[in-house]
């Protein structure tokens, strides 16, 4: 069972979804690819996860622009355009009965490979392209009690290495960074930039409250995520003074408050970091007011 900012109500209807796979809707016991799959092999791939309120896959446009973006930084020609990505996750959505409370991740990889080889010349076949969705909404718990986050030695790289702005499926990166967090004790994991200023978090985005203000790093190491910027439009939209700096971890430390953002979990808060504890150790006031602006955004309501 996932912890930390995935804590989840476990629902029974999740094991009779239909998985979309390359057009088919297929039992997700036979959702399968190959062992040759680029993905599989590589890591070669990009994905985003979409959460569906209401009847509607939110904010899918930037999650689209995100993905094709992706797409276009790997020279990965998906075969189907944005309409077609719409239209296959309707398809799924429909397929499943689906409405409300749905977390849903859209893979594409490059498919098969005629043998295990990096090079597209091994190229034996077109994309892969999956949706699984879910009957998944966050533990009640993650809004109020507060994640615990570590700092962990494993940094987030440059863009020449392997560009943190793309969502790949090469995660190693980040499954490290997560270990480490676990054998510390961690919900989550707090990750550094090659210069040692505050970077985010293994699956999250960070963010502090100092002052009234509302800190977060810069994108230069990081996911460009969607909530971290549907949470940044909130703020300067209702007053709240945004920062989108270096900062070292001394100002995590005095921080007021301390938060994290997923597209799942929404604005999650932060009251333990390195054994110390952020603010009163409890939800600050201004979590609190975002987390009701972002509640009502997701809604449709904004």
């Amino acid at each position: 069972m996932p912890s930390g900012s995935h804590a989840n109500v476990p629902d029974p209807r999740n094991e009779h979804v239909l998985v979309y796979l390359n057009g088919t809707m297929v039992p997700r016991e036979r959702a399968v690819v190959s062992v040759l799959d680029a993905g599989f092999l590589l890591g070669d791939g990009i994905w985003e996860a979409v959460r569906v309120v209401d009847g509607v896959a939110r904010f899918l446009d930037a999650h689209l622009d995100r993905m094709f973006e992706g797409l276009a930084a790997l020279d990965l020609d998906p075969g189907l355009d944005r309409a077609g990505f719409s239209a296959a996750i309707d398809q799924t959505l429909q397929a499943n009965g689906m409405h409300d409370g749905v977390h849903l991740r859209v893979m594409v990889t490059r498919g098969l490979k005629s043998t295990p080889f990096q090079g597209r010349s091994a190229a034996a076949s077109g994309p892969t392209i999956v949706i699984l969705a879910e009957f998944k909404v966050p533990d009640p718990s993650l809004a109020t009690r507060g994640m615990t986050l570590a700092t962990v030695p494993i940094r987030r790289g440059r863009p020449d290495v392997q560009d943190p702005g793309w969502n790949s499926h090469s995660k190693l990166n980040c499954v490290t960074a997560s270990i480490a967090a676990e054998h510390a004790g961690a919900d989550e994991a707090l990750m550094l930039d090659p210069h040692g200023f505050v970077a985010t978090c293994n699956s999250t985005h960070f963010f502090l409250v100092r002052k009234g203000a509302l800190w977060t790093s810069t994108t230069k190491y990081i996911l460009e995520g969607v909530t971290r910027g549907n949470v940044l439009a909130l703020a300067r939209s209702n007053g709240i003074e945004t920062v989108e700096t270096d900062f070292a971890l001394r100002k995590v430390y005095s921080a007021d408050e301390a938060f994290v953002t997923g597209t799942f979990g929404g604005l999650m808060p932060v009251t333990t970091i390195d054994g110390r504890t952020i603010g009163a150790g409890a939800r600050g006031p201004v979590t609190e007011r975002l987390q009701r602006l972002y509640a009502a955004l997701l809604r449709g309501e904004q």
